[in-house]
This record gives structure tokens, sequence and C-alpha cells, in this order.
């Protein structure tokens, strides 16, 4: 198990911070939207950049602006980056996408098993309509978190013991590609001028993912978040990003400006293997 350096973090958020650069150029070359979000916005509004600590980039977008995404992906130049999903990697297992550093590798302890392409990643999360009544996002939250540990059972299964271990085997029978089938499903009736609310279908809502917002809110967030847009500085880059950022990092953050204590300062999940691409 590894641990960054502090010089490793820095290279690799600079290398994640010229993949977004490019994705932007693609994105505002066919006026596509998009906005950082999480934790990269907050490192923007209160450090106009990284957070220092942090290890990885966010971005998220409507799904039909995502979709538009996908047909151009192809125009960021591949000595940079890569766009992956199951769609361009059959292999790739999660519901939402990645920027992959071209030439690197990155692999998060414990998924060394995993056939898809690995490299320094930025996550690219689409988001999707929900029902208009609580209840129905309330169940729609518990069909996806479903859905979702079908997904991990792949890892599970390897990294999980007794009863777990043995449940994670038995539901890793339900294939990837039943999951991204369903998930295609509920992403087709998902559109820009409809009045619903907003989540990632095969993550953790942000209502909850921090702090327990109010249960009304718990499991979806404004659409207008995501088409009504800023720009931030970002590194020296200009990235777009929502315009309602206080409504938004209160929502995840709550007291969004002060810094947590040094002993909460950390990355995210620690590497198996990591390869910056720059050997001779």
């Amino acid at each position: 198990m590894g641990e960054l350096t502090k010089e490793q973090l820095r290279k690799m958020q600079l290398m994640e911070v010229e993949m977004v650069a490019e994705f932007d150029r693609v994105c505002r070359k066919h006026n596509i939207l998009y906005s950082i979000d999480g934790g990269t916005l907050l490192g923007a509004v209160r450090h106009k950049g990284f957070i220092p600590w942090d290890d990885d980039m966010d971005i998220v977008m409507l799904r039909q602006e995502y979709d538009k995404f996908k047909k151009v992906a192809h125009e960021m130049n591949p000595d940079i980056c890569f766009f992956q999903d199951h769609s361009t990697d059959p292999n790739y297992l999660w519901g939402y996408a990645k920027l992959r550093r071209t030439g690197t590798t990155f692999v998060r302890v414990g998924q060394e098993h995993l056939k898809f392409k690995t490299g320094i990643g930025v996550d690219i999360f689409p988001l999707d309509d929900t029902p208009k009544s609580l209840i129905g996002q309330m169940l729609l939250d518990f069909y996806c978190f479903c859905l979702r540990k079908i997904l991990w059972s792949e890892v599970a299964k390897k990294n999980e013991k007794g009863f777990w271990k043995l449940w994670f085997k038995l539901i890793n029978h339900i294939s990837a590609n039943t999951v991204h089938k369903r998930i295609d499903r509920m992403a087709s009736r998902s559109r820009n001028d409809s009045p619903n609310r907003v989540r990632v279908l095969l993550f953790i809502s942000n209502g909850k993912l921090y702090f327990k917002s109010p249960l009304k809110i718990r499991y979806s967030m404004p659409k207008k978040w995501f088409t009504d847009l800023s720009e931030y500085e970002f590194e020296g880059y200009k990235f777009l990003g929502t315009r309602e950022y206080d409504e938004r990092l209160v929502y995840q953050y709550r007291d969004y400006m002060t810094l947590p204590p040094e002993d909460k300062r950390e990355s995210h999940i620690p590497f198996s293997s990591i390869d910056f691409g720059d050997k001779k």
C-alpha cells in the first residue's frame, strides 16, 4: 500500500488540471455545459485551485450534455488523455466516467485484479432526473444503492470477509452489463429542460455524502445549479462551475470556508501501483 509524497501529489494535481483544460477546450468548442463540483469547486472558491491535500478533480454534467460530450470525446488530444466509461472500455465497471491520463498507471488498493484500463484520472459524473416526489426519490436511492453494490461486488468479493464475502460473491453473478442497461434505461428519460431535480445515479447522493441535509432535499439537487454557470479560476485556468456556489457548497459541506483539523486533511484511497509515465 502506498501513499503519495508531497511531490507526487503535486505532480498528479498538475496532470489532472491539464486533462480538465483539454476537456474544457472540447466542451467550449461544442457549447457543452459542465461544472466543476465537490472538492474541486470548493478548491476553486477557497484556494483558487486544488485543496492542498486533495488528489482528484470532479466534474458533473447533465445527462444530455454528457451524451453530447461522449460523441466528441475523441477530439481530445490523445497524448494528454482519453475518455473512459463502460461504452468505451467494456471492462470498466463504475456508473460514471473518467478522463484517464495517457501513459500513466494508478491502481487503487484492492482493485489490482480489475481488468479495465488504469491511469491517473478525473471523475465525470452524469446527472440524471429524479422523481418529483420524496418517496420516489427515496425508492430510487435504494434501487441505485443495490445496483452500485452489484458493480462493487467485483472488488468486495476479494476484500470482504465472512458473511459479506459470501454475499458479494453471490451478487457478483449479476453481470455489469445488466446494471448498465438498467441505468441507461433510467438515464434516457432525463432532459435538460424538465423541472425535475437531479442526482448521480450510481454514486452516493450528495445530500448525505458528508452531512445529512434535510430529508426533502437529501436525495437530489436543483437542476439550475448545473445550467446557470460562471467561470472560476483554478490553478491559472478558467473552468465552468455553478453560479450558485454558496448554495451548492453549503449543501454538501456546511461551513465550507473553515479548514478541517490537520488530522482530517487526507487524500483519498491509497494506491498499490503508480507510474507517471515519465520513465526514460
